[in-house]
């Protein structure tokens, strides 16, 4: 088994050009949800044998070859399937949501996937979210000679938004909302008879984000009905899950990242932090999975354009390359080591079990 790791991790180091050029190919060209075209036409090619030019970092696709590498140097081949799958729209709109109900992870046993943070962890608490639009409509009157004929739709996305910030006493230190007014009108001298608002709702759970989310709603309701408009509120086609964590894939994760040097945070630290959201949570409702954190060698915040910048430099392609050597080894004590897998699978119940429980009681 020591073997098969190492060399899976010389498949990185060999193909690390490589694997660099085709991050950077993605990297250097961003894509809107679910028009991510480019990126999937380079990853074919990618996977076809095709060489592409340039530097970058790309973890998922790096494990794979490695992975692939590693089981092609046994004497006899073994019954193992890799399957890579490409996920579009994580950010906006739930790929891997709408990939689970077309059947695409059916026959899987484990999933991995690696995410760039600020810190290295095999697990961190990602939450459930939901997304609302509101829209509220009143009557449009002039805002100087007859007011009292309009019905503001401006006051009422100003009361819900108020509303919301009143509320946020009431909330766990461990909920999340947050939104923007999308629409607040058209002209100062006209009262808005539209307006629209975004908001993301975040909690630990499915079961915590249904409460969350009747709370909110009713903010909206109530802002409607004290300024006699009518309201609109329409969620998301998709709700994220919060992920659900497997103490044996995670530990098995741990101790190959260790023997690579990667310094991990401490049980605290993931106790008593928060992430954010992903559709990869919906996953692990269906296979045991991991989505482990990395370090890419800046302390720059996520989603900023600081970050985007340190995730398409050189320096990030070492630690990405690092991740991907941690995936492969892994996946590979998953299929040789005695046990492990029917512990992953009773730990992915166990879990499942409790949390579907909450929601379904």
């Amino acid at each position: 088994l020591e073997g098969l790791k190492r060399r899976a991790c010389e498949s990185v180091e060999l193909n690390a050009a490589r694997l660099g050029a085709l991050s950077c190919a993605i990297w250097s060209r961003p894509e809107l949800a679910y028009a991510e075209h480019q990126a999937h036409d380079v990853l074919t090619r990618f996977f076809s044998g095709a060489d592409l030019p340039g530097a970058g970092w790309a973890a998922g696709a790096a494990a794979a070859l490695a992975l692939k590498a590693a089981l092609e140097s046994l004497a006899e081949p073994a019954a193992v399937q890799v399957t890579v799958l490409g996920t579009p729209a994580e950010e906006q709109g739930g790929g891997k949501i709408d990939l689970i109900k077309a059947g695409a992870f059916e026959g899987l046993d484990v999933v991995f996937m690696a995410h760039p943070s600020q810190e290295n962890a095999a697990y961190l608490p990602d939450v459930a979210e939901h997304d609302v639009t509101v829209k509220y409509y009143g009557k449009a009157s002039h805002a100087a000679a007859y007011p009292w004929e309009g019905v503001n739709a401006l006051d009422a996305a100003v009361l819900a938004y108020n509303n919301l910030s009143v509320l946020r006493q009431q909330m766990k230190p461990t909920w999340r909302v947050h939104g923007v007014i999308k629409n607040g009108g058209v002209k100062p001298n006209i009262i808005p008879s539209y307006t629209e608002l975004e908001f993301y709702l975040r909690a630990p759970s499915m079961k915590e984000l249904s409460v969350l989310t009747e709370k909110v709603e009713n903010c909206f309701k109530s802002a409607a009905l004290a300024t006699g408009c009518k309201v609109e509120i329409k969620g998301g086609e998709n709700d994220y899950y919060n992920v659900l964590p497997n103490k044996s894939l995670q530990k098995t994760y741990k101790e190959n990242g260790e023997k690579l040097g990667i310094d991990f945070i401490s049980e605290d630290g993931i106790l008593n932090g928060l992430s954010g959201s992903t559709d990869f949570g919906n996953v692990t409702f269906v296979v045991p999975g991991i989505h482990p954190y990395f370090y890419i060698g800046s302390d720059a915040l996520n989603h900023t354009e600081q970050y985007t910048e340190a995730a398409g430099s050189q320096t990030a392609q070492f630690y990405t390359l690092r991740t991907a050597k941690a995936l492969a080894m892994t996946a590979l004590d998953v299929i040789f080591k005695p046990g492990l897998l029917e512990e992953i699978r009773k730990d992915f119940r166990e879990v499942k079990l409790k949390e579907e429980g909450q929601i379904n009681p």
